[in-house]
């Protein structure tokens, strides 16, 4: 689910409350209710779908789903509109615990009874990649949430346009807007850095939720990663997690759909990561939204589509924005990130301005 900003502004009149959320790196503001003891929000055109506030990183699960049935198909006569209410189970449980339609999530997960019983059990590579990055003197640290820390997640942020094959909705993003994406949980989290000298290199922000901790960004400098950050970050957060006798550690999905494998992938295996089904519901509250379920529109093209078919439209998009790539450096004005690029539009120069899924993870 998209990252969602923790505070919500009430309004004056009878429908529902609206929250800011995070959509593709895009901050809009959507209706939001509290029920059950969680924030709801309402997303969606021309199905509209309530869903958990930030449920992939609470520290619990919703515990009376019944009521929040009937709270959102009352609230349809106030202006709360919502067609299907989805919601899961907590990873790492796998066991049915409700009645309602179901179509499980795939989520990646590895188990750390300790650091040294994670470690040996990885590949000969993966243990070899990790040394690496130490001989190599990549220099991985826990650190604060300071401005010096957004800035050197300004830094990675706008190294690239593109990453893994499409664009990159964080480049360009001005410091107040980095610090605002990551200012989420900052009582519960780890941000854990990868240095080569001054440099920041890699950043990975780990999310603990009780007994579990989730992986909520890793990224890294691709003009660094001969030096292996990526290993040596999350080497070192397992390591964290098993100091603070977490011993469960989830990494987003496992498959997408039907996509295949794909380098995430194999990375999350190297890492020890396997795939663990955890219940989603999908309750319907009219007719449209039964037969959105029905349908599964909800698995979006990912998870309808054959996968050939998906193997072809990656490919080419892979290739297309390859080729924007180099025209973009061949270009005599080489492309710049988009906060540099509204500076020198405006005279005199524009402040920086905050940028106001459910889709599956």
């Amino acid at each position: 689910m998209p990252q969602l900003s923790p505070t919500a502004s009430p309004d004056q009149t009878q429908r529902a409350n609206t929250t800011e959320i995070s959509i593709r790196g895009e901050w809009v503001r959507v209706p939001a209710v509290a029920i059950g003891g969680k924030n709801l929000v309402v997303t969606g055109r021309w199905v509209k779908v309530a869903w958990i506030q930030s449920e992939d990183w609470l520290e619990t699960e919703l515990e009376d789903p019944e009521t929040c049935v009937e709270e959102l198909i009352r609230r349809r006569k106030t202006g709360l509109r919502a067609d299907v209410f989805t919601f899961a189970q907590k990873p790492p449980s796998s066991t049915r615990r409700y009645a309602y339609p179901i179509d499980p999530d795939s989520i990646a997960v590895a188990y750390v009874p300790s650091f040294r019983e994670w470690w040996e059990h990885l590949p000969q590579e993966t243990r070899k990649n990790v040394r690496r990055a130490q001989k190599r003197g990549v220099e991985v640290t826990v650190r604060q949430f300071t401005d010096e820390l957004v800035r050197g997640i300004v830094e990675v942020n706008n190294e690239s346009p593109v990453r893994q094959g499409r664009r990159f909705p964080h480049f360009g993003k001005s410091f107040q807007e980095v610090k605002r994406d990551y200012s989420s949980f900052l009582d519960r989290s780890d941000f854990i850095c990868a240095n080569h000298g001054t440099e920041i290199i890699g950043i990975i922000k780990v999310v603990y939720r009780g007994d579990v901790a989730s992986i909520l960004q890793l990224l890294v400098k691709l003009g660094h990663q001969d030096k292996r950050p990526a290993n040596a970050l999350l080497a070192k957060a397992m390591e964290t997690c098993a100091n603070k006798g977490i011993s469960c550690v989830t990494y987003g999905r496992f498959n997408y759909g039907n996509k295949g494998g794909n380098s995430l992938l194999e990375f999350k295996i190297r890492h020890g990561f396997q795939e663990v089904l955890v219940p989603r519901y999908y309750v319907p509250l009219t007719v449209r939204g039964a037969a959105w379920r029905k349908l599964k529109l909800y698995r979006g093209l990912m998870g309808i589509l054959p996968g050939g078919i998906i193997a072809v439209g990656l490919k080419s998009r892979l290739l297309w924005n390859s080729a924007k790539s180099v025209i973009s450096r061949c270009s005599s004005t080489p492309e710049q990130p988009k906060c540099n690029r509204q500076m020198e539009r405006s005279s005199p120069p524009a402040g920086s301005s905050t940028h106001a899924q459910p889709s599956r993870r």
